[in-house]
């Protein structure tokens, strides 16, 4: 077997890793680095693109260095990358603003504007991609409308791969994966659709070329080239996003299988043959490579309500856990454990930024509901673990209806460091639950989709061969039944808030600070 090495390089929300494979999937190396993100008023998620590039730099040099690869030792370097951000940037390549990020829902206020005045429906059918201001399609309207003079300065707008190519290439290149969650991109057609480059007020050329996600360059600047360990040669791989090669790295490529996983915000995704949309829209269809696409529905509440939960409640725990040398996530866990399931009638939804699959709301928000004088601390944490699950059991089930039956369900992401969130997952879902024995995810996904790329594998259905399972958690009949209950006063809750959401969220956006 060839010994050189696949990079896959994660560009995710909250920070980046490149982990160095070889080419039967075992790890040599890894390296990861955080970078901010940044909330300067409610509905707003932005992050410095420059300090994204440099964590990209960082660890792609560090991985190669502490690996001691020479450049000839890599076969190539593939993209995983977050989707739905915006970047308006001049003739040099400079932002003109910060990059809006996919939890950026400031522009819900033209959702409904293009609602009364457009055919919402036909965007949906047309890009896969349910009516959200999370897609750089709202996110250039709301910029046209409220920053003219950075709109119309700008040359192009781009997502942050498109930005970290271009510093790697001096060429702005898109990925179809990437496309394909804008909104912008028709499915059918494989192009940009030019009624909706029209109702924004562009041109093609203000957007990237759109490639395959397999599309090769072998041009790297000499200078970055050097600097990072790379031969100017060596493959550079556009890849896809973080979501489609989530699904591709935890092998679950055949009919009927399922990923869910959990990070900053959570999915359930499958991997189908052709383009496929929801009567009801509550599910998105984006590209993975060829004809291969991949149905599913995003939460933008997954750990992120966690981390809210860890950071407002449990500083005490924070600083036991720093002085014992534990992960405070670890003694929240034995918190969940200590409480029965449902919480004792507590059901939270941790609607925190609006919320994604299946309501498409970015009015919706955070909800502690039947809360009484025996609930305390351990009760809230459980809550929040539950509520994530719930929400991630209603786009399973969403899903189950456009595609048909599951018959196995694979999860991954950081909640699986966490037994009893994962056996929540079980009992809500009232299925057993599998967890791959790769851990990296949409990194190893990236570097299977590399090597389908260099020809080194012929099949995508080959990533089968790489993965293991490593638990499998079986669901509690009792707990299900609680569950069961619980989940249908979730859903009401939900959908009896409507207009309050509406009144709260208006009143949120105007608040002077």
């Amino acid at each position: 077997m060839n010994t050189q090495k696949i990079i896959g390089v994660d560009i995710g929300t909250t920070g980046c890793r490149a982990v160095i494979y070889q080419q039967d999937g075992t790890t040599v190396g890894s390296k990861s680095v955080e970078y901010p993100l940044y909330t300067p008023q409610a509905a707003w998620a932005e992050q410095d693109a420059e300090e994204i590039l440099q964590g990209v730099l960082v660890v792609l040099k560090e991985v190669i260095a502490e690996a001691r690869l020479a450049p000839h030792d890599i076969a190539g370097v593939c993209f995983s990358s977050v989707m739905h951000s915006m970047i308006p940037v001049d003739a040099a390549g400079h932002p003109l603003d910060r990059m809006q990020t996919w939890a950026d829902s400031r522009g819900q206020d033209y959702i409904e504007k293009i609602k009364a005045s457009h055919d919402a429906d036909s965007i949906y059918f047309k890009t896969g991609c349910p009516i959200h201001p999370m897609y750089p399609l709202f996110k250039m309207i709301w910029l046209k409308n409220e920053r003219a003079e950075i709109f119309s300065r700008a040359v192009k707008f781009i997502g942050i791969k498109e930005y970290i190519c271009h510093h790697l290439l001096g060429k702005y290149l898109v990925d179809e994966s990437i496309a394909s969650a804008t909104a912008v991109y028709n499915i059918h057609a494989r192009t940009w659709d030019k009624d909706l480059l029209d109702m924004v007020g562009i041109t093609a050329d203000k957007l990237s070329e759109i490639l395959p996600t397999t599309h090769i360059e072998r041009s790297i600047k000499p200078e970055i080239a050097a600097m990072l360990g790379l031969a100017p040669d060596t493959a550079i791989i556009l890849g896809a996003s973080d979501g489609v090669l989530s699904t591709l790295g935890s092998g679950a490529v055949n009919p009927g299988q399922v990923t869910a996983m959990i990070g900053t915000s959570g999915a359930v995704r499958m991997i189908t043959n052709k383009p496929q949309a929801d009567e009801k829209q509550r599910t998105w269809c984006y590209n993975l490579a060829g004809d291969t696409w991949v149905l599913g529905g995003a939460l933008s509440n997954g750990g992120v309500a966690f981390r809210w939960a860890r950071d407002k409640f449990a500083t005490t725990e924070q600083r036991v856990a720093a002085n014992l040398g534990l992960d405070t996530y670890e003694i929240l866990g034995r918190y969940a454990e200590q409480k029965p399931a449902g919480c004792e009638g507590l059901i939270m939804l941790p609607h925190f930024s609006g919320e994604r699959a299946p309501y498409y709301n970015a009015n919706s928000r955070g909800v502690l509901f039947g809360l009484n004088l025996n609930h305390g601390k351990r009760h809230l944490i459980r809550a929040t673990l539950e509520g994530i699950i719930y929400g991630m059991f209603s786009i399973f089930k969403s899903l189950e209806e456009v595609a048909g039956a599951v018959n196995e369900i694979r999860v991954g992401g950081s909640f699986t460091r966490s037994k009893v969130w994962v056996q929540i997952m079980a009992d809500v879902f009232g299925r057993t639950i599998h967890v791959p024995g790769e851990p990296e995810g949409s990194a190893f996904g990236a570097a299977v989709l590399g090597m389908y790329a260099l020809g080194i594998i012929g099949d995508l259905k080959e990533v089968e061969k790489f993965i293991t399972i490593k638990e499998t958690y079986n669901p509690n009949e009792d707990n299900k039944e609680i569950y069961q209950k619980l989940f249908g006063i979730y859903e009401r809750i939900y959908w009896n808030l409507q207009k309050e959401y509406e009144e709260i969220a208006e009143i949120q956006r105007n608040w002077k600070k």
